[in-house]
């Protein structure tokens, strides 16, 4: 299935807290999605927040997938993965009630988008 992805400006970090850690302050901006789980607390947001001595992956490009999606769709997630696995490109997968997220390293962002469209899905920048 085929999809439409647009490329939000700015980068983001991937951050690991401890499970019972306060959400930070610093978890803001325009784009934030934060995770708890018994092992641990996941905060994505924009990585020029994020204080030094902070455990984080930074430099993360965000592709949104055009939506709303409805819940009765199958296969949209795995659709942008493999092609990208293929190809060597690691991601980092979000989803909301929406949409989906796709997160690629900025240094291999270009070569995603490449990726995505040879593989028939659009790309705005």
């Amino acid at each position: 299935m085929s999809q439409r992805l647009r490329v939000r400006t700015g980068t983001l970090a991937i951050c690991r807290l401890a499970p019972g850690a306060a959400v930070p302050d610093w978890a803001a901006g325009p784009f934030v999605s934060v995770t708890r789980t018994p092992g641990e607390l996941s905060v994505v947001c924009d990585e020029a927040g994020v204080p030094d001595g902070v455990r984080a992956e930074r430099g993360w490009c965000a592709l949104e997938v055009e939506g709303p999606l409805h819940f009765s769709l199958t296969g949209v997630l795995a659709g942008l993965a493999v092609p990208l696995a293929d190809a060597g490109i690691p991601v980092f997968m979000l989803s909301t009630f929406d949409t989906d997220w796709l997160l690629v390293r900025e240094p291999q962002l270009a070569d995603a988008l490449a990726v995505l469209s040879r593989a028939g899905h659009e790309v705005q920048e």
